[in-house]
């Protein structure tokens, strides 16, 4: 298969696995429907307020893994063994928006950030695990989900940039955390009025 085809079909597939829904494929597993417990959102931390840790864990993997098979597949598709080729991120932007947007839950969907993680498990490793390490002591010590990912979300573009990140993979790197960001909005606003729901201990 030619570069020029296979590249597009790679991001179009890269959106149709981010759609993968895996907190609605999980919460009907225990019987329950996401959308109509707790926060209402498709994402891990709402299963873990309301089903659970290894429920949470079950989608937190699922839901990286879209992210890092979307960017390997862009890598794949480009003809190049360079995992930080901006097809990777080009690919990874692609299931970031079919997680945050599923065509196959009427593109109600969640905030994007384990998602986003996998991409930049495959692309620069040393930050996902970087943010990652962030992330939990910042839950750890504020109980806020949202507080962890919008400070791991301020410090990727430079740690990005230290590893090497540039150019059209700066641009599609950017968008991915814009995304993210704007899928915030509302827990931004709740953290400003101080009613921002917390995670388990």
């Amino acid at each position: 298969m030619s570069t020029a085809l296979a590249l597009p079909l790679a991001i179009v597939a890269a959106y149709i696995i981010g759609s993968i829904d895996f907190a609605v494929v999980v919460g009907r597993m225990y019987g329950v429907n996401i959308h109509e417990e707790g926060s209402g959102n498709p994402g891990a931390s709402n299963v873990l307020r309301t089903l659970g840790r290894l429920p949470a864990a079950m989608v937190f993997v699922g839901d990286l893994l879209k992210g890092t098979v979307a960017a390997a597949m862009g890598t794949i598709a480009s003809g190049t063994a360079n995992p930080m080729s901006h097809w990777a991120l080009l690919a990874g932007l692609a299931a970031v928006l079919g997680h945050c947007y599923p065509v196959f839950h009427r593109f109600k969907g969640g905030k994007g950030v384990a998602t986003a993680g996998g991409v930049l498990l495959w692309v620069v490793p040393l930050v996902a695990i970087v943010n990652a390490l962030i992330w939990a002591v910042v839950v750890k010590l504020t109980k806020v989900a949202s507080i962890g990912s919008l400070i791991i979300i301020t410090i990727t573009v430079p740690l990005a940039l230290w590893r090497g990140i540039e150019g059209l993979g700066l641009v599609w790197l950017g968008l991915i955390l814009l995304l993210v960001v704007w899928r915030h909005r509302g827990n931004i606003g709740r953290m400003i009025k101080g009613s921002e729901q917390k995670v388990p201990a």
